[in-house]
């Protein structure tokens, strides 16, 4: 383990988003890990200087936060879409189907990268034309879309700074998400110890929509949503 890491913050809470205490607030409702300030600073000054206004739309997310998240998509509250970005009929799909075709874009309670705080969904507001508003769809971030200059710049300077792209492709679990960075040294130390007994314990007691088929299929869950993403190797 890196020296500058080796004191984070670790526990079972933290890991499984119920604690922020690990969280720097940038304003009222975006945070970051605090170890990740400073490289998070570095890379928005660098983007900047080559005319990109680099901002976060998503940081640490609260287990609270994706609860509703998940539930609001399993009780078809909020639409649910596939890899290719069309919606989903839900009341085609049996229970098991369901949880499938949430998790697409949708991390289980517990388990989003989001809780730790070292992945972030980012954007550039300044490349959005007057009255465009973000939609936080592949199709803005890939050629042509109005994001497809920062993707460009991300992939060529993201890494200077310790950041990488977790869904870069489409592996048959997550879908790509050109929008999503991870700052590597600190989560692929979160990765490490998220085990699937940690979830497991965590949503025994929780209010999470379909539970015991989720808790049923989570080796499943884990293996293909969870673990299922860009290694770096």
């Amino acid at each position: 383990m890196n020296n500058e890491f080796s004191k984070i913050d670790l526990n079972d809470k933290t890991l499984t988003g119920r604690s922020d205490q690990h969280i720097v607030w940038l304003t009222s409702t975006i945070g970051i890990h605090k170890q990740m300030l400073n490289a998070w600073k570095t890379m928005q000054k660098a983007a900047l200087n080559d005319g990109i206004l680099l901002k976060i739309v998503s940081g640490f997310r609260s287990f609270e936060r994706q609860l509703m998240l998940w539930n609001n998509k399993y009780q078809q509250i909020t639409a649910v879409k596939d890899h290719q970005n069309n919606p989903v009929d839900l009341n085609k799909l049996s229970a098991e189907e369901r949880i499938k075709a949430i998790l697409v874009y949708s991390a289980l309670p517990a388990a989003s990268r989001h809780h730790w705080g070292t992945d972030i969904d980012v954007y550039a507001p300044n490349l959005l034309s007057d009255g465009q508003k973000l939609q936080l769809e592949p199709w803005e971030y890939l050629a042509n879309g109005p994001m497809a200059p920062l993707t460009l710049w991300l992939q060529e300077n993201c890494s200077q700074y310790g950041f990488y792209f977790p869904y870069n492709k489409d592996r048959g679990g997550v879908a790509i998400e050109p929008w999503h960075l991870s700052y590597a040294p600190l989560s692929k130390i979160f990765t490490a110890q998220l085990t699937e007994e940690l979830l497991k314990g965590t949503l025994q007691n929780s209010s999470v929509a379909a539970r015991e088929i989720v808790l049923k299929q989570l080796p499943f869950i884990y293996k293909n949503f969870i673990m299922n993403v860009n290694s770096l190797n």
